[in-house]
C-alpha cells in the first residue's frame, strides 16, 4: 500500500470522530453487513462520516485492511480507535454501549 494510501486513511480517521469505511454508502449500501452497520449507527442520532470503499480500491478496499490489521469491512472508528467490524457494532449497539460511546465522541469534537 502507498504511503499517500496510508496517509489519506490516518487523516480520516483522526480528523472525524466518527469514521465507518463500509461497501457502498448509508442510504445505497452494497452487502448485507454494512447496511446492518449504517442503520445501527443512524439509529444512534450521532452524525458519522461514511466511507465508501468502493470509491478508491488502492485506498480504502485493501489500504483499510492494512491500517487497521482487521481484515473485514465494514470497520468502525470512534475517537482514532478501530471498535470493530458489523459483528461487534451490532452487539454494542444492541447493549447500549454504542449510542453512549457515539454521543461522547461527538460531544468531545
Amino acid at each position: 500500500m502507498s504511503a499517500k494510501a496510508m496517509e489519506t486513511i490516518k487523516q480520516e480517521v483522526e480528523n472525524n470522530p466518527i469514521v465507518l469505511y463500509m461497501k457502498g454508502t448509508p442510504d445505497f449500501p452494497q452487502c448485507g453487513f454494512s447496511a446492518r452497520s449504517a442503520e445501527a449507527l443512524k439509529a444512534c442520532g450521532v452524525p458519522f462520516k461514511a466511507v465508501n470503499v468502493f470509491d478508491d480500491e488502492e485506498i480504502y478496499r485493501q489500504g483499510v485492511k492494512l491500517y487497521s490489521n482487521w481484515p473485514t469491512i465494514p470497520q468502525l472508528f470512534v475517537n482514532g480507535e478501530l471498535v470493530g467490524g458489523s459483528d461487534i457494532l451490532i452487539d454494542l449497539f444492541q447493549s447500549g454501549e454504542l449510542k453512549t460511546m457515539l454521543e461522547n465522541a461527538a460531544s468531545a469534537a
